[in-house]
């Protein structure tokens, strides 16, 4: 994530998730169960997900709209490495939040609609194919 303080707004660019890269553990439920495994988004599935909506939100931890991408505040594509961001912010907080070097990492809220379930060595893997992306949270 890189981040540059302007004078009443801040531009935080960077990835927000790599393609075709596993997660760290995650715990929930999957199909019914409550299992651990890692997940990794397919090459495409962030591309088709932007096409079907225009309107993504950015978001402060998952609850406060601070961009979207419809009125061009945010800009959100994906490119061969994975979902890459750049985001003017104009929030008070924020931008104070950026200067105290508080502002740490990148997530996303998607709703999977298609998935492969897998295994790689000792871990149950899932895939996503195909995504509703409807957030990016800083």
């Amino acid at each position: 994530m890189k981040i540059e303080v302007r004078e009443d707004s801040v531009l935080i660019s960077g990835y927000v998730n790599a393609i075709e890269r596993f997660s760290k553990p995650i715990r929930e439920t999957l199909r019914g169960k409550i299992r651990t495994f890692i997940e990794r988004i397919k090459a495409g599935a962030f591309r088709t997900a932007l096409k079907r909506n225009d309107n993504v939100l950015v978001l402060l931890n998952h609850n406060r709209v601070l961009a979207n991408t419809k009125d061009g505040s945010a800009k959100l594509e994906e490119d061969n490495i994975g979902l890459r961001a750049e985001v003017t912010i104009t929030d008070k907080e924020v931008v104070e939040k950026a200067r105290n070097n508080q502002l740490v990492g990148w997530s996303f809220g998607f709703y999977a609609n298609a998935d492969e379930l897998g295994t790689e060595g000792n871990n149950e893997t899932r895939t996503v194919t195909d995504l509703d992306l409807f957030e990016v949270s800083i």
